[in-house]
């Protein structure tokens, strides 16, 4: 089953959406519009608009207003790419060059700056203090887990609580606020859109964490780059965690740099794979998206309900 299928009743929406997107990155610059069309076009879930308007479902649904702020999520989480692909170095993107592979550092950091400033601009459209306040704290969160990032690669000396703090910022935070401020541009009552904020950042944790196993599980045509590939960046994911516990293991994938070779990346994830990391993070990932679905039990049943079971279940559970 795609993903799609869960939400094909906000079609129409979602295409509205992917043309505001294209419209919200338009500038005076050929350059900044070649390099900004250029990751819109790559694809990409949009997981954040979709539960922006899901969680709108909750409150008074008006497309016209809930899509400034399904524009602004996806703008925002569509920068942090940009610039995570500067930090990994990364030269592939859903199987597609990135923005710094295909012109330079320079451009692509300039790009995501560009795209956050148009996320405000869209948000500004949403007259409610409580929304600004909630966006900009999860947009310091999120650079902070950006500095915090380049700050843990390489270093093997982390434990479990760092990784889980790192991906709340990296990817919680923001389906969190993305179910909140959905919910709270629709006019829906606090007890509900805090609650969605839960759920999202349950759901976001779940995500991340089926991210890390993909990234040693997936092949590179579904991943869209190297399998193994966030290792070879110096990402310390949950898996890998889990591996090192193996001490013969461990003093393997430490030595594993950037310049490590296809054949060698392939033997450490062949190493990863034969221990119970991946069952371990499994059940973790499990964890989180049980909470998420407890949480969704609490909130007033509608159409929009069993979409969000349906949507968390399949993006905890996904197999690439």
């Amino acid at each position: 089953m795609k993903l799609k299928i869960l939400y094909s009743f906000l079609k129409a929406d979602i295409e509205l959406i992917e043309k505001e997107l294209e419209n919200a990155i338009q500038s005076h610059s050929p350059l900044l519009n070649g390099a900004s069309l250029h990751l819109i076009q790559a694809g990409g879930k949009r997981i954040r608009p979709v539960f922006v308007l899901l969680a709108a479902k909750f409150g008074q649904y008006d497309i016209e207003r809930i899509k400034d702020v399904a524009v602004a999520l996806e703008l925002i989480h569509m920068a942090s790419l940009v610039h995570d692909d500067v930090i990994d170095d990364a030269e592939l993107r859903r199987g597609k060059p990135t923005i710094k592979a295909q012109w330079n550092n320079k451009v692509a950091m300039y790009t995501g700056d560009y795209i956050f400033a148009r996320s405000l601009e869209y948000i500004t459209n949403i007259e409610d203090a409580q929304a600004h306040q909630i966006l900009s704290s999860t947009m310091v969160e999120l650079s902070i887990g950006e500095i915090v990032q380049i700050k843990d690669k390489y270093r093997y000396e982390q434990n479990l609580r760092e990784y889980l703090r790192r991906i709340k910022r990296k990817t919680a935070l923001l389906i969190a606020a993305s179910c909140q401020l959905g919910a709270i541009a629709a006019g829906a009552e606090e007890e509900v859109h805090r609650k969605l904020y839960q759920f999202g950042y349950y759901v976001g944790m779940a995500f991340q964490i089926t991210d890390d196993i993909l990234d040693f599980t997936a092949t590179e045509k579904e991943l869209g780059k190297p399998a193994g590939d966030d290792l070879r960046q110096g990402n310390i994911t949950l898996p890998v965690l889990y591996a090192m516990e193996n001490k013969a293991l461990r003093s393997k994938i430490i030595k594993v740099t950037e310049h490590s070779t296809k054949n060698e990346m392939e033997e450490i994830i062949r190493l990863i794979k034969s221990t119970d990391a991946i069952e371990r993070s499994h059940i973790l990932s499990k964890k989180y998206l049980v909470k998420a679905l407890n949480i969704l039990e609490e909130l007033p049943v509608n159409r929009a309900k069993k979409s969000l079971k349906d949507v968390a279940t399949f993006i905890g559970k996904r197999k690439y």
